[in-house]
This record gives C-alpha cells, sequence and structure tokens, in this order.
C-alpha cells in the first residue's frame, strides 16, 4: 500500500493518531519578523511626540495589575470578543497610525493573542503595526527591567 493511501486509511480508522488540521487563532510565531520591536526601543518611544498608540491584546485582568504607560486595553486577541473590541477602538484611525500590540501573558511561542491581533490589523489594512517581543512574558521582560508601568 502507498504512503498517502496507508495515511488515508489511518486517518480514517484512527483519527486520534494523525492530528486534525488546527483551526486554532494563529501563534505569535506567526508575525512577521520585521514587524517586532524589542521592549527597550518601545521604551525609548513612548515620551516622544510621535509616539505610537500602544493597545494590550491580552488579559484584562494582567492589564489591570500593570500595563504600558497611556496604552489601551484592546481585548484578548485571540477571542472574537477581543478582535471586535480591537476593531472598535482602532476604527476611526488612520489606516497609517503607528500601532504597536503587546501581550506578554506567557512565552513568546506560546502567546495566542498578538498572532490573531496583528493578523486582523493587517487585514483592515492598517500599514504601520509592530508586535512588541515578549520572549518570556510581560513581568519579566519588562516590568523587572526597570521600564514604566502604570496600574
Amino acid at each position: 500500500m502507498r504512503l498517502p493511501a496507508l495515511l488515508l486509511v489511518l486517518a480514517v480508522a484512527c483519527p486520534r493518531l494523525i492530528p486534525a488540521q488546527s483551526s486554532s487563532p494563529l501563534s505569535a510565531t506567526t508575525v512577521p519578523t520585521a514587524q517586532l520591536i524589542q521592549p527597550a526601543d518601545l521604551a525609548k518611544l513612548l515620551d516622544q511626540p510621535n509616539a505610537p498608540i500602544v493597545l494590550q491584546v491580552g488579559s484584562h485582568v494582567f492589564f489591570n495589575e500593570a500595563h504600558i504607560p497611556n496604552s489601551q486595553y484592546a481585548g484578548p486577541g485571540s477571542q472574537p470578543a477581543g478582535i471586535a473590541l480591537l476593531e472598535k477602538t482602532v476604527s476611526a484611525l488612520p489606516k497609517d497610525k503607528f500601532l504597536v500590540l503587546y501581550c506578554g501573558c506567557c512565552p513568546w511561542n506560546r502567546c495566542p493573542n498578538v498572532g490573531p491581533a496583528y493578523k486582523r490589523l493587517h487585514d483592515l489594512g492598517f500599514t504601520n503595526v509592530k508586535v512588541v517581543y515578549f520572549a518570556s512574558n510581560f513581568g519579566d521582560d519588562w516590568v523587572s527591567k526597570g521600564y514604566p508601568t502604570q496600574k
């Protein structure tokens, strides 16, 4: 039996042996590297006259605990309600407005929020969107480094 036919038989007979295609939200790792901004670079921009609009697209609990100064809560990017809130938050903005997204809920390769939020803004036509690269999480990569926070 040829390999494709064997895989088909296995998929039908033993569906748990072959993982289904994921319909889950995009992970943070799908954000293009060129669109990432390091925490230190964002911290330098916060006081500038042309500072970006910073949007937190993770947990509201984490946002309430501590967040980047003047950032706005825009809903969890992994949830339909979060994407709807993100859309509402940016609806009146020009498509070339400098936007920065962040979450920081968990290590970068497990974050469920920034990938879908970035994709949605891209699909809406926003052309100047960056995502903060938090390798570990917001606490380790922002707060413990002494960057400004607001509570």
